[in-house]
């Protein structure tokens, strides 16, 4: 995981950084990836960035 996704800068997002993800619903995971969705950017979890980049280069 690259160093802007562990550490200092993740205790200064609000609740740490974590949530639930919106595409996933899973509950306390970061939430540290964005994404296109339609029109705006929503910020999901690792795996699902992952699906999702899968998904558009196919």
């Amino acid at each position: 995981m690259a160093k802007n996704f562990r550490g200092k800068e993740i205790k200064k997002l609000p609740n740490s950084g974590r949530g639930e993800c919106p595409a996933c619903k899973r509950t306390g995971v970061k939430l540290l990836h964005e994404i296109k969705l339609a029109d705006k950017t929503i910020k999901v979890c690792k795996t699902c960035k992952s699906v999702t980049a899968d998904k558009l280069s196919a």
